[in-house]
C-alpha cells in the first residue's frame, strides 16, 4: 500500500499523474492512519527490492542566485521567512573520493517563501577544508572516514614526517543551522563553526570555541531557552581527565547586537561531568534539556584516545577509533541547568544508541524523556560512500537489513530517591507510562524505556516537535522521518496520547527531516504546517519543497524546482528571513 498525500477530490488516474514516480508506483490514498497501544517489543522486517540511491550521494551544483520555483496547490500566505538547510554536497576534488557520506563539503540551501511564492538558492560554504582543497584539487584536510594522504609533490622523508604531525581539526560545517545571540552559524562536532547570513548563504568567519571556553569541540545540536540564551554540550580532556561540558551562551545585549560579528562572549560551562572510563570516553551527538534539567547521556559508543593518538601515524580516519562495547551500560547524567548541580544518583539502563533526542518534561516527581533508540551502535560507522551506492536489489537490501533500525522510547527518571526509596520496586507511577524504574542499591537506579510503535515504516529518526512552545514541557505530537529505506522514505506524525500514527509516503520520493512552523494564530500545538525537501534518485531536477497540514498530515501545496540536491541533515525554519 503507498501512503500519500488527500486527493479524493480526484480520480484513480488522475491522482497517478499527479505523482512523478516512474511507472512501478501505484496512485496514492489518504494518509495512513496507525494506532498502537502498550508496544512492548518491535519486530524487524527485512526489504526487498529496494532501488539504488547513488543519485541521492552525488556532487551538486550551486545555485547562488535565487531562482523561481513552480508552485503547485497553495503556499499558505502567512508562511514568511527562509526554509534553510545543511548536509554533504560535494565528494571529490580531483581524483581524490571521500569515503564517508559525513565527509562531503557543507552545502547549505535557502527556500525562501514569501506570500505564496518560493524562490531557492545555494551555496557551499567556503570552508578552509573547501577552500584548500579547491586550490590544491585533492583532499588535504582529513574529515570523519577520509584521512587526507601527504603532498605527492613532498619528498619521502616529508611525507613520512607527515604522518606524525596532529592532525588539525576540520571546519567542514556540514551538519545543522545553528543560532547563537540572534546570529546564524552552521555547525559540525569539531571546535569550529562558521558564521553565516541567513539571507545570502555567505560565509563569514570562523569561530573557534577554544577561543571563548575551555572545550575541545561542541555538538551540533543546541538547545534554545527561551530567555534568549543558548544551552550545549562539549568536550575536553587534560591530564585531569576526560569531561563532558555543559556550556551556556548567555542572550545577546543590545549593543552587540547591532556588531555584524560572532560574539560568544559570556559563555560559560555550567557543569562538568567526568567521564566513566577517561581512556574510552563516549561520543555523543546531542542531549536532553527539559524546563529545569539537562541530562547528559553516556552511551557505550566509545572513542579510543590512544586509537585517536595514533589513528595518522597506521593511516586510518577518525572514524576508525569509535567502538561499539555493548559490555557497558548507558549512563543518565542528571544536572541542574539553573544550579550546575550534578545528581548524586547514578541511573542507568542497558546499552542503546542515540543521536536524537525528541522531548523532555518534568511531570509530577519525575523526568520524561523521548528519544530515538536503537540497540547497536556500529551504524555510525556503515554510511559509506560504498555502501550508499550499491545497487538495486540484492546488494543494497542485504545493507539495509544488516541496519540497526532506532525508533522512538520514553525513559522516566524518578527525581525524588534518597536512602527512603525503597529498593527493587518500580518508582515509576505516572499514569499510562509503562517506562519502569528501580533502585537497585544505594544511589543507583536502573531504567527500562517504554516503546511508542512497532516498525510500521522501518527505522523512525529526524524528530521534530513545535519548539518554540513546546520544548521541555508536556507536549503531544512529534513529526520525524520513517525508514524503510537506507533514506527516509515517508514523513510521520506521531500523537503520543493516543499512539496514532499519520504519514506521507510515495514510493520514490525521498523526504528531508519535516520542520514544524506554526501559524500566527495557532491555538492548538499542531495548528501549522510541516516542511520537507523532496528528493528522487529517480528523475533528474525533481527536487520540490513539500507543504503539509500539520494537523491533518494532507498535502498543502509544494514548490518545485529544477535542481539536484544531495541527501541532507538538518535545518531549520528562519521567520527572519
Amino acid at each position: 500500500m503507498v501512503y500519500g498525500k488527500d486527493l479524493t477530490s480526484l480520480s484513480p488516474s488522475e491522482s497517478f499523474k499527479k505523482c512523478k514516480c516512474a511507472a512501478t508506483c501505484y496512485p496514492p490514498v489518504n494518509p495512513y492512519v496507525h494506532t498502537t497501544s502498550n508496544i512492548e517489543h518491535s519486530v524487524y522486517y527485512n526489504a526487498s527490492g529496494l532501488e539504488c540511491l547513488a543519485p541521492l550521494v552525488r556532487s551538486a551544483e550551486e545555485t547562488p542566485d535565487p531562482i523561481p520555483t513552480t508552485i503547485e496547490g497553495t503556499i499558505p500566505p502567512w508562511i514568511n521567512g527562509s526554509f534553510l538547510r545543511n548536509g554533504p554536497g560535494k565528494f571529490e576534488f580531483g581524483t581524490d573520493r571521500y569515503t564517508h557520506w559525513f565527509d562531503g563539503m557543507a552545502m547549505m540551501h535557502r527556500f525562501h517563501i514569501r506570500e505564496g511564492n518560493v524562490t531557492y538558492s545555494s551555496r557551499f560554504l567556503r570552508s578552509d577544508s573547501f577552500v584548500e582543497n579547491s586550490e590544491k584539487n585533492r583532499i588535504v584536510v582529513s574529515e570523519f572516514g577520509t584521512l587526507a594522504m601527504p603532498d605527492p609533490c613532498k619528498n619521502i622523508f616529508a611525507r613520512f614526517l607527515s604522518r606524525f604531525q596532529t592532525p588539525k581539526p576540520t571546519d567542514n560545517a556540514n551538519v545543522n543551522f545553528v543560532k547563537y545571540k540572534g546570529d546564524y552559524y552552521v555547525s559540525t562536532e569539531t571546535k569550529y563553526m562558521r558564521r553565516v547570513n541567513p539571507q545570502s548563504l555567505e560565509t563569514k568567519e570562523k569561530v573557534d570555541w577554544s577561543q571563548y571556553i575551555a572545550v575541545n569541540s561542541a555538538s551540533a545540536h543546541p538547545h534554545y531557552d527561551r530567555d534568549g540564551s543558548t544551552y550545549n554540550m562539549g568536550n575536553s580532556y587534560s591530564r585531569s581527565g576526560f569531561f563532558y561540558n555543559i556550556i551556556r551562551v548567555p542572550p545577546p545585549e543590545e549593543k552587540a547586537a547591532m556588531e555584524d560579528s560572532a560574539d560568544l562572549s559570556g559563555a560559560n560551562v555550567i557543569c562538568s561531568i567526568p567521564a566513566a572510563d577517561p581512556r574510552k570516553p563516549s561520543y555523543f551527538h546531542s542531549f536532553v534539556m527539559s524546563e529545569n534539567y539537562i541530562v547528559f547521556v553516556e552511551q557505550p559508543i566509545k572513542i579510543d584516545l590512544l586509537k585517536f593518538m595514533l589513528y595518522k601515524i597506521q593511516g586510518k580516519s577518525f572514524s576508525k577509533v569509535m567502538t561499539w562495547e555493548p559490555q557497558h551500560a548507558t549512563i543518565f547524567h542528571l544536572v541542574n541547568r539553573h544550579t550546575g548541580k550534578k545528581s548524586e544518583v547514578k541511573y542507568y539502563t542497558g546499552p542503546m544508541f542515540t543521536l536524537h533526542q525528541i522531548n523532555a518534561f518534568e511531570d509530577s516527581e519525575f523526568l520524561v524523556m523521548d528519544m530515538c533508540c536503537g540497540d547497536d551502535g556500529e551504524l555510525i560507522g556503515e554510511f559509506t560512500l560504498e555502501n550508499l551506492r550499491r545497487n538495486s536489489g540484492e546488494e543494497i537490501d542485504e545493507f539495509y537489513n544488516s541496519l540497526c533500525r532506532n525508533l522512538p522510547r520514553r525513559y522516566a527518571l524518578p527525581l525524588s530517591v534518597d536512602e527512603q526509596t525503597p529498593a527493587d520496586e518500580n518508582l515509576i507511577t505516572l499514569h499510562n507510562c509503562k517506562a519502569t524504574a528501580r533502585m537497585t542499591k544505594p544511589g543507583e537506579v536502573g531504567v527500562n524505556s517504554m516503546n511508542f510503535l512497532p516498525i510500521v515504516f522501518g527505522g523512525l529518526e529526524f524528530p521534530q516537535i513545535n519548539y518554540h512552545q513546546f520544548n521541555g514541557r508536556p507536549y503531544r505530537y512529534f513529526y520525524s522521518c520513517g525508514f524503510g529505506h537506507v533514506f527516509s522514505d515517508s514523513l510521520l506524525k506521531m500523537d503520543v496520547h493516543t499512539k496514532e500514527l499519520k504519514a506521507w509516503r510515495y514510493p520514490g520520493l525521498y523526504p528531508s527531516e519535516p520542520v514544524f512552523v506554526a501559524s500566527p494564530k495557532a491555538t492548538e500545538e499542531d495548528d501549522g504546517v510541516v516542511l520537507s525537501v523532496i528528493i528522487t534518485p529517480r528523475e533528474e531536477k525533481s527536487t520540490f519543497l513539500l507543504v503539509l497540514d500539520a494537523k491533518t498530515f494532507s498535502e498543502l501545496g509544494r514548490a518545485e524546482v529544477p535542481v539536484n540536491i544531495p541527501y541532507g541533515t538538518h535545518g531549520v525554519f528562519n521567520e527572519m528571513g
